[in-house]
């Protein structure tokens, strides 16, 4: 198989070498890759001043070509697409069960890929925020491969108006057609119409941006990994509430949950209410892939095509 090593202090940052197919061991699937994404978690890891431990993980879609002792639910030649939690960026990955499930077979790698992870990400916010058709929703980040599923997700689902928020206005005419009523740039001074929900995947001044911009008995969900802080004194008046999100307990206490709202995410995207944007790049282009990203570049989800 090919597969992408992440080198530092070297004339290139990225190699593509051959390597053997690994073997699952208990518990374990193999599967060759269709697509891999490229977070901003990859950019922000390629920043750091060490060399990862291992080779990084992400989400993948592919199909199972080998089982390994006690895997149960799953035979070889299933579709399947999730979160691998190292190696991911190869073509043939090893996979744990629990963090994966099925995935329609008519639905395009890039798609499937989009949605995988970004799309219940998306999803699973909207409930965590306790969303109510009618109401008004602000979404950070919303260009991003979670924010535009946000965006189209909270107006399938009844919101009254959607706002996009953004770096800069040359994404809007993109997330207006993702269903979005206004475009906005962190740098206004002023949001518009107070939200009800703000649905924050930026973090940093944001949080607390976003908490003085809710309406009152607002909700933030808060669910990127770049923290920030909040002053509780702003929630107490207006009573806001800030939620703290993350898929991962979420798949590790009740992954049936998860399963569900993938399967809500297939019906959609099959009923045409989600058109998920994506970039795709080869293997060999994985520089260009990372470049759009650290950029803030990218419409939509960003990843390579592997086989």
């Amino acid at each position: 198989m090919r597969k992408i090593v992440f080198q530092r202090e070297q004339s290139e940052a990225f190699v593509i070498t051959e390597a053997p197919d690994p073997v699952p061991g208990p518990g374990q699937m193999l599967v060759r890759t269709e697509a891999v994404g490229v977070s901003v978690g990859l950019v922000r890891m390629l920043r750091a001043a060490a060399a990862p431990e291992k080779d990084p993980g992400g989400e993948i879609v592919g199909r199972i070509i080998a089982l390994g002792p006690d895997v149960e639910g799953y035979v070889i030649g299933d579709r399947v697409g999730g979160v691998v939690m190292e190696g991911a960026f190869s073509q043939s990955v090893l996979a744990l069960p629990g963090l994966v499930s099925t995935v329609p077979g008519e639905v395009e790698p890039s798609v499937a890929l989009t949605l995988v992870r970004g799309g219940l990400i998306a999803l699973s916010a909207l409930h965590a925020g306790r969303f109510e058709p009618g109401e008004s929703v602000l979404v950070t980040g919303g260009a991003s491969g979670v924010g535009h599923l946000a965006v189209q997700l909270a107006k399938a689902r009844g919101a009254r108006r959607v706002v996009a928020a953004v770096g800069s206005h040359g994404k809007a005419d993109f997330l207006r057609d993702c269903g979005a009523d206004e475009v906005v740039t962190y740098a206004q001074p002023s949001w518009g119409e107070r939200p009800d929900l703000i649905l924050d995947g930026v973090g940093g001044e944001l949080v607390q941006l976003g908490v003085e911009a809710l309406a009152p008995y607002g909700r933030l969900v808060a669910f990127s990994a770049g923290g920030g802080n909040v002053d509780a004194s702003s929630l107490l008046g207006n009573l806001k509430t800030v939620i703290g999100f993350s898929i991962g307990l979420i798949g590790r206490q009740d992954p049936g949950l998860i399963e569900q709202r993938r399967a809500e995410l297939w019906r959609m995207l099959a009923a045409g209410q989600l058109r998920p944007a994506h970039k795709a790049f080869p293997m060999e282009r994985i520089a260009d892939a990372v470049e759009l990203i650290e950029t803030r570049r990218n419409l939509g989800r960003v990843l390579l095509h592997t086989n």
